[in-house]
């Protein structure tokens, strides 16, 4: 295999880096759907909520609009990560309803 030019060795550096921060932010994102997770299934609140979906992704849709990238990608984007989230949240109020401890 050829050596790679040091500008490409730079800027998959740099996405390599973008990426580590991408998985860091997600971690940390997940941490706080937890939380949310359970004080949803403590107060007997449906784990989702259509209302705040359909608000995240056009405040999104704006923002990815702003910052030049496609709306139409950023919005599958958050659309993947809500799905998981109600997941979580679905899998947290069944635990609860069985008495399981959700943390």
């Amino acid at each position: 295999m050829s050596e790679v030019p040091p500008e490409l060795a730079e800027l998959r550096n740099s996405i390599d880096n973008m990426d580590a921060a991408l998985i860091h932010l997600l971690a940390e994102r997940f941490k706080i759907t937890q939380q949310v997770g359970v004080l949803k299934a403590t107060e007997g609140l449906p784990p989702a909520d259509p209302e705040r979906e359909k608000e995240q992704i056009a405040r999104l849709r704006r923002l990815a609009e702003s910052s030049h990238l496609d709306p139409e990608f950023a919005e599958k984007f958050i659309n993947f990560i809500v799905a998981e989230v109600v997941r979580h949240h679905a899998d947290i109020a069944e635990a609860h309803q069985r008495g399981d401890a959700v943390s």
